[in-house]
């Protein structure tokens, strides 16, 4: 599982696809995620904007990453 680590509290679901390498541009993720492709902590999820936070995690056609926040309140 490979590690996306962030500095704010959140990243968007496409963001962080791309990010980890999961796919290669951002319109790549729209599609995917619209299609049904993408879990987010194990379940299906369809919004791009999805807020992803520290501990998320996305699996995407038998590769995932999570999310790593080095963010403080």
């Amino acid at each position: 599982m490979e590690t996306v680590h962030i500095r704010d509290e959140f990243i968007k679901l496409g963001q962080a696809m791309k990010l980890g390498g999961l796919v290669q541009s951002g319109t790549d993720a729209k599609f995917l995620i619209t299609e049904g492709n993408v879990k987010v902590n194990g379940t299906l999820e369809y919004q791009r904007g999805k807020k992803l936070r520290n501990g998320d995690t996305v699996e995407y056609n038998g590769n995932s990453i999570k999310i790593e926040s080095d963010f403080k309140l």
